[in-house]
Parts: C-alpha cells; sequence; structure tokens
C-alpha cells in the first residue's frame, strides 16, 4: 500500500525574521520529508524570488496561498482577529479548517494566533481553553512535557485537568511514553501547599485511574526527569519558562566571560570548547523549538518570533509528528472516555 502524504502550511510571514528564516525551513523540510506537501501562505510575489533563487521554484512539494495582510508582533489580538483576515496567519489555519491541510505553523504573534485558532478551529467537546505545550530538556536525556506556556493565564480546577490529560496524550503519542508521570507544579511538594484550585485539581487526579499522578513538583525540578508532564497555568508556566530561557543564558554567558578572563581557560579553551559546544546543543531551544496550541480541532504549532531556520525547521518536525499520531483525534478519544469514567 502506498504511504499516506502529509499537508501542512506555513505561515510564511509570521515572526522577527519572516521569509529570511520561514523559507530555507522550508526547503530543508521538503528534503528531509519526501512525503511532505508544503502550503506556502504569504505574499507570493515577495516569497517566489527566495525559491527562484534557490533553483526551486516549481518544487513539486512546494504550493503557494497568496495572502494580501501579514500580523505584525506589535498587533493586538482582537484587532488582528476583526482587521486581518486575509493575514497569512489567518490563510493557514482556514486552509486546517477546510481540511485541505493537517497542520499549520506559525512564528507569528502568539495572542493574535491563539485567537484566531480558537475562533476558526474551535474546542474540542470536553476542552473549555486551549494550552501551549512543549518538550523541555532534562537532566534524564527523555524531555519533559510543560503546560500550559501561556495560552490560558487564569484556569480553574475543571481546566487544569483537561491540561493534565491532553499534555498525557502528547507525551505517549509524541514520544512514546508508557503511562507517562504526570505532576502539577506548585510552590512545594507538601499536600498542605498550594492555592485551593491547585488542591482541588490535585485531588481530581488522583482519583483518575487513566492519569499517572505523582503529586506536586517543584520549580526546581522541572527539568530534573522526574515528570513526564507538569501542568500548571499559563501565567506561571510562561514566566517559568522564561526564566529558565534567562537563567541558561546568563550561564553560558558566566562561562565565555571565565574563559576570557582566566589565562589557564585560555590555554586550555580548545578543550573545553567541544565540551561547552555539547552542552549548548543539548539545551539550544532551537531544538526543542515547536510550542503546540493543544486542545483545538486540527493542529497548530507555533515557533518563537525570534526563530531560525533550524529553529522554524524544527516547529515543521513537531507538526509532523502531531499528523502522523493523529493527536487530536488521541485526545479527544481519551477526553472522552475519562469524562463517561468521571460521571
Amino acid at each position: 500500500m502506498q504511504p499516506e502524504r502529509l499537508k501542512i502550511a506555513l505561515d510564511m510571514m509570521g515572526g522577527d525574521h519572516g521569509p529570511l528564516s520561514t523559507i530555507p525551513a522550508a526547503l530543508a523540510a521538503v528534503e528531509e520529508f519526501p512525503l511532505l506537501d508544503l502550503v506556502l501562505c504569504g505574499d507570493t510575489d515577495l516569497l517566489q524570488p527566495y525559491l527562484a533563487d534557490a533553483g526551486l521554484a516549481d518544487h513539486p512539494q512546494i504550493s503557494f496561498k497568496h495572502a494580501s495582510q501579514q500580523v505584525l508582533m506589535t498587533d493586538r489580538p482582537s484587532v488582528a482577529l476583526r482587521n486581518k483576515r486575509d493575514s497569512s496567519m489567518r490563510v493557514a489555519l482556514d486552509l486546517v479548517d477546510k481540511q485541505q491541510v493537517q497542520a499549520c505553523v506559525s512564528a507569528g504573534n502568539t495572542g493574535a494566533l491563539i485567537a484566531m485558532a480558537h475562533f476558526v478551529l474551535k474546542m474540542l467537546g470536553g476542552v473549555e481553553r486551549p494550552a501551549l505545550i512543549s518538550a523541555l530538556p532534562t537532566t534524564v536525556g527523555s524531555p519533559v512535557f510543560m503546560l500550559d506556556l501561556g495560552a490560558t493565564v487564569n484556569c480553574d480546577s475543571d481546566t487544569l485537568f483537561q491540561f493534565a490529560v491532553m499534555g498525557a496524550v502528547m507525551a505517549e503519542e509524541v514520544e512514546g511514553i508508557h503511562r507517562p508521570k504526570v505532576a502539577l507544579l506548585n510552590m512545594g511538594e507538601e499536600e498542605i501547599k498550594g492555592s485551593d484550585q491547585i488542591k482541588r485539581t490535585s485531588l481530581m487526579l488522583s482519583e483518575c485511574a487513566d492519569i499517572n499522578y505523582i503529586g506536586y513538583i517543584e520549580g526546581n525540578d522541572i527539568f530534573s526527569g522526574k515528570a513526564d508532564v507538569i501542568v500548571c497555568d499559563g501565567f506561571v508556566g510562561n514566566v517559568a519558562l522564561k526564566t529558565c530561557e534567562g537563567v541558561a543564558k546568563l550561564i553560558m554567558k558566566r562561562f565565555e566571560q571565565a574563559l576570557k578572563n582566566s589565562m589557564s581557560a585560555h590555554l586550555f579553551g580548545w578543550m573545553i570548547k567541544p565540551l561547552l559546544k555539547s552542552i549548548g546543543s543539548g539545551v539550544n531551544p532551537d531544538h526543542y523549538n515547536g510550542a503546540s496550541l493543544i486542545g483545538l480541532r486540527g493542529i497548530v504549532v507555533k515557533s518563537h518570533g525570534n526563530a531560525t531556520k533550524e529553529a522554524f525547521l524544527s516547529a515543521i518536525r513537531q507538526a509532523v509528528r502531531e499528523v502522523e499520531r493523529q493527536v487530536p483525534a488521541k485526545i479527544k478519544d481519551r477526553l472522552e472516555h475519562v469524562l463517561i469514567d468521571k460521571a
């Protein structure tokens, strides 16, 4: 039987670099995945010369969908939703809604993407709010999935419970983790600590046989590998993620300064550099780029705004994995099963 082809729409104009990052990433993606077809959404007059320069203007795996508008990183989500219906972001989401493609990838304005995706694709049954989830590196090698990273700032216990179910499905389907360990991010591991909504969510998860709930986890254990899935509201998750990114940059900067200021380190720098390069590669955000907006009736992957070619390619890979594993359908089935058991 002939293997099925995949079809993904790319928002080519989103992010800080636009086509300078998205075009090279698209070309690398079709080379890596021979069964992948890409629909490039954006200003075709602007995009086609890039492909022509690479000698790939008529590539059989690449087609175009013209969009006359662009969502800027400074646009308010409500304004983008109302006034930019022919933007590259909206056109890509419309293609998913019409089932002309199986997923879309964008490095554009996060708030606008969440608002548009919620409006265009709607939520799965049993899901109240979407969540941004991403795989992060750990000290044990296998990644940890963390959600929400900023899609839903205020979450009640029911929403956090739904996030836990969706996160478990992502860990199982994308990374193949059997009965992933699910934890709630809290200010302590003791049962008496945390807000009332966290305590109520903990009780709900502990009573759910479908979830391998291991209790609370603190911020200093996010990367320890103790949990496969970490659940929190979007405010806490976004602050935690940005803080971790800032600390990683601080450490690497201090390493560079130490090498520059220390005579012995300078002399043996040629021995140390490969080690630092290896460490940096292991925590490089480009390799873990691609936060999925889950809970929707379609696959949407958000690349970070200043994505490089490699980072945007990583987001495309994430979309391919989710299409292959049919993640929204798996989330829908698991939620229906869990909700029936709760009834």
